[in-house]
């Protein structure tokens, strides 16, 4: 089967962080699907890619995957990037992905770009065994979710906004555990990058006391192990 959907991935900064097959598929596709056309315009004119674009977003993606899939069908290729990352990752791609399994058309995947990665080993945090939980949830089930989590012994990943990185920081403590080791990485791979680690309560003590910019990742240490003499004192 010859592959009609590339997922592609596109640098989440750092525009050298595109793969040369991404950009070799870029071109060659007859469509690209983009979250966001003028962003996506951007990264296109600096490689001097030409390839239409078509807008594909979370409030359109519903409406618009019925017409997508027949035109796969049809033989028409197309290439799905979003504003930074890998698409399906806390952005849209999972619904036409899924679509495209159902219907027998091939999908093809590309390595490349995506924020958790880097500030999930950057942090100085196991990375053997984790979880990528995305966004909290802003207010229905957030409280659910937390304390859901709180027996969690994984790493624990999630993305955060600037504007509620510190009332996110805030209930981590607060459910979580204030003495729980932390880092919040942002801006990655772009000039300001900075990676903050520390307890969830520093961090969230920090990250109050002023206006935070860019895209952030929070890294959060799994609940710790009981050793045998903490259980013994349990029981």
């Amino acid at each position: 089967m010859k592959t009609q959907l590339y997922i592609v991935p596109t640098p989440i900064g750092n525009l050298q962080d595109i793969t040369f097959r991404a950009l070799e598929v870029l071109k060659s596709v007859d469509v690209i699907l983009a979250e966001d056309t003028r962003t996506s315009g951007k990264l296109l004119a600096h490689f001097h890619i030409s390839t239409a674009l078509q807008s594909y977003h979370m409030h359109n993606e519903h409406k618009v995957l019925d017409v997508l899939i027949g035109k796969l069908q049809s033989g028409v290729k197309m290439a799905l990037i979003t504003d930074a990352g890998t698409p399906g990752i806390s952005d849209p791609g999972f619904l036409l992905v899924r679509a495209c399994v159902e219907n027998g058309i091939e999908v093809e995947t590309l390595p490349g770009a995506t924020a958790f990665v880097p500030a999930l080993v950057n942090s100085g945090l196991p990375a053997d065994k984790f979880v990528f939980e995305g966004f909290l949830p802003v207010k229905k089930g957030r409280q659910t979710r937390l304390k859901f989590l709180t027996t969690e012994s994984r790493t624990i990943i999630f993305y955060e906004s600037p504007h509620k990185i510190a009332k996110t920081l805030h209930d981590l403590s607060e459910y979580l555990g204030k003495d729980r080791k932390a880092s919040v990485s942002r801006e990655l791979t772009k000039i300001y990058e900075e990676t903050r680690r520390g307890t969830l309560e520093e961090l969230a003590q920090h990250f109050s006391k002023g206006t935070t910019k860019g895209e952030l990742v929070v890294v959060v240490e799994g609940k710790p192990h009981l050793s045998s003499s903490s259980i013994e004192e349990e029981l």
